[in-house]
């Protein structure tokens, strides 16, 4: 389960390996934005290693090479693809082309890493799900938020019982680009709370609406997508690629207590207020309104790298035949809310149910 996930449970999962001699052998799809880090961290911690690396650049491979003399390079995805040195193929790739490239990898065996979102519709994803489950592999999508350790307080928050029933979480995750051509501003910048709200909130949601509008190259750069779920929790995301300034705060609001989470903060990067609102008497007429402000607290945060807790997960998963919390049955449900929030958009604000 996710609350499980910790810095504990990594140096456990290393103890685990002293008596293995498995290691999972990996080849990386794509060493351009993110692909370096996914490198940095399979090749650099027990239990796996990055035997090759394609890109379509030669640039890009030239600084694999000038990197780790040990990474064979390709441009050629196929040479990975049926390598039989390789047990895990991670795929850093522009959204497109995951299904072909996940699809390819796991008939030829092997498990799969895939950068978010999953795929480009909601039928591509159900589709890997069958084929990973008849070939009895693993599929992890790299929602890296999850192992933050901001995400995994505030999952411990609520599921505790600190913020009591939730009412709302309302998120602002905007800056200036980078402009993508292939996906709107809701495909680059939505899945990432969109994990972290499948994540934290037990129920799933049962309609979207999305707004937002294009200006500059033909995709949505800037929306607003609100979620409702049941009991009248209602999520609400901002995306914007034309901010002039960079923002990443949530607020999350819960019957005794409200929490602000604020990513670009270096030390308190979470604070818990008790502050809140209570109805009280029978009737319109008779019902009074007390607040309650009392005092603030900034809870400790885990301070680690998220994707090398991530990558050590998975590597876990896969060798103890355990199923990610962060699997294709996660990716999926990110996806169908991106679908219809696709046609939201289309239509100025349609309610979507899912």
């Amino acid at each position: 389960m996710a609350t499980n996930v910790s810095i504990e449970s990594a140096s456990s999962f290393r103890v685990q390996l002293e008596s293995k001699t498995s290691v999972i052998r990996f080849g990386v799809i794509g060493y351009g934005y993110w692909g370096p880090n996914i490198v940095r961290n399979f090749h650099g911690q027990e239990g796996s290693q990055v035997v090759a690396v394609c890109d379509k650049n030669p640039k890009s491979l030239q600084r694999v090479r000038q990197s780790y003399s040990d990474i064979r390079t390709t441009a050629e995805c196929k040479d990975l693809l049926t390598a039989t040195d390789i047990d895990a193929i991670a795929i850093v790739t522009p959204v497109w082309t995951h299904f072909d490239l996940a699809k390819a990898a796991l008939e030829n065996g092997k498990h799969v890493f895939v950068e978010k979102p999953f795929t480009s519709t909601a039928a591509q994803a159900e589709e890997l799900i069958e084929l990973a489950e008849r070939k009895k592999l693993k599929i992890m999508v790299d929602h890296t938020f999850l192992f933050t350790g901001a995400v995994k307080r505030m999952k411990e928050l609520i599921d505790d019982g600190t913020l009591g029933d939730l009412y709302y979480y309302d998120s602002t995750r905007v800056n200036l680009g980078l402009f993508q051509h292939d996906v709107n501003v809701l495909w680059d910048l939505a899945p990432h709370d969109l994990s972290i709200m499948d994540h934290l909130i037990k129920e799933k949601p049962e309609a979207v609406v999305a707004t937002g509008e294009r200006h500059l190259n033909g995709v949505a750069d800037i929306a607003f997508l609100t979620l409702h779920y049941p009991n009248n929790i209602i999520g609400h995301i901002n995306v914007n690629w034309l901010s002039p300034v960079k923002v990443r705060t949530t607020l999350i609001g819960g019957e005794r207590k409200m929490l602000v989470w604020n990513d670009l903060e270096a030390d308190e990067k979470i604070k818990i207020y008790d502050k809140g609102v209570q109805m009280n008497g029978d009737g319109v007429y008779q019902l009074l309104v007390s607040y309650r402000s009392g005092d603030m607290w900034a809870p400790r945060v885990e301070q680690v790298e998220a994707l090398k807790l991530e990558s050590a997960y998975f590597v876990d998963c896969i060798l103890n035949n355990k199923e990610p919390f962060n699997g294709a049955a996660a990716g999926l449900q990110v996806v169908k809310v991106l679908e219809a929030a696709d046609e939201s958009l289309q239509h100025k604000g349609k309610l979507v149910r899912l």
